[in-house]
């Protein structure tokens, strides 16, 4: 008991002085991707703020959930070593072994961004609005193929939720990534691709058309563009991101972490660095990320079983 108060004593002593030293974000993403290049732009933004530097490690693999597995397996809950919590993070322990927790080895920090999602066709399809899908798409069940960055991804889920709103069958065709699905789509191999920034340069270059996209309003770039809601599909998927640490923060260096992030996600800076990914601003606190985290830990349990995609 005497061990166990004195370290609490420690703890509390280090979460007053927090923090006196660097702080480590693992990104578990290659460097130069977007979503990379969008943590990297938070650091920097966010350690003006904290009053130390907040430096990068990636540690990419396993569809980054790897970083993540080896922070909640191996650091300490001081507040000095975090990392980026997605839905990925959710879902991978429903489709493969892993040895995390998505809801109990993690201590979520602050909700901060998601994706801009959409369904893409050629420029020369027939198919130059959603409702033309759809009227397709009654008329032959399970004809119309679309690519996504493979089984299980948000882009996968996503269009299957929609396609049971709007009561029709796709056919999925799953690549092993966006860049692959857009060759596809190019090459005519496909009816409909399913992406987030990767369409962006084939659709604003006049290569593909854009659909429909999934958020909760319209984009400010693609502002013609209608949403889920507008065909009245009362769905939005964003896949929100956010920051978060091993379990057992004190919540004193919870919400110092917490307020230096706010304060670089509602920043000019960051608010371009998002618009010029396409990504929009989706900002929750410590308590409402952490409701967010468990409340798709259910959802998405369910909708991978109904796919049938769980792990066996």
């Amino acid at each position: 008991m005497a061990m166990f108060a004195m370290a609490l004593t420690c703890l509390s002593a280090s979460a007053d002085n927090f923090p006196s030293q660097p702080v480590k974000l693992v990104v578990p993403w290659p460097p130069g991707g977007s979503t990379d290049v969008v943590l990297r732009a938070f650091a920097s933004e966010a350690a003006k703020h904290l009053g130390q530097p907040i430096v990068i490690e990636n540690k990419a693999g396993v569809g980054g959930t790897l970083g993540p597995q080896i922070v909640a397996r191996t650091a300490k809950p001081d507040g000095y070593t975090i990392t980026q919590h997605s839905v990925a993070v959710i879902r991978m322990p429903y489709m493969q072994d892993v040895q995390y927790d998505a809801v109990k080895d993690f201590t979520p920090i602050i909700g901060l961004t998601g994706y801009t999602f959409g369904i893409v066709a050629n420029k020369d399809s027939r198919y130059k609005t959603w409702d033309d899908v759809v009227a397709d798409a009654k008329k032959n069940p399970g004809k119309i193929t679309y690519g996504s960055p493979g089984v299980g991804t948000s882009q996968h889920l996503a269009t299957e939720a929609i396609a049971e709103k709007a009561g029709i069958q796709l056919q999925h065709v799953p690549f092993k990534g966006s860049s692959e699905v857009m060759a596809a789509l190019l090459g005519g191999h496909l009816d409909l691709g399913v992406d987030s920034s990767g369409m962006a340069p084939h659709v604003d270059a006049g290569r593909m058309n854009l659909l429909i996209t999934f958020g909760s309003e319209r984009t400010k770039k693609w502002n013609t563009v209608p949403i889920l809601k507008e065909y009245g599909y009362d769905l939005v998927f964003e896949s929100p991101w956010g920051l978060a640490g091993p379990r057992g923060m004190p919540p004193e260096v919870v919400q110092k972490l917490h307020d230096a992030f706010k304060k670089a996600l509602f920043s000019d800076n960051m608010k371009r660095v998002l618009e010029s990914v396409d990504q929009p601003l989706v900002y929750l606190n410590a308590e409402d990320y952490r409701k967010f985290i468990i409340a798709t830990n259910q959802s998405e349990g369910e909708t991978l079983k109904r796919l049938g995609v769980l792990k066996k």
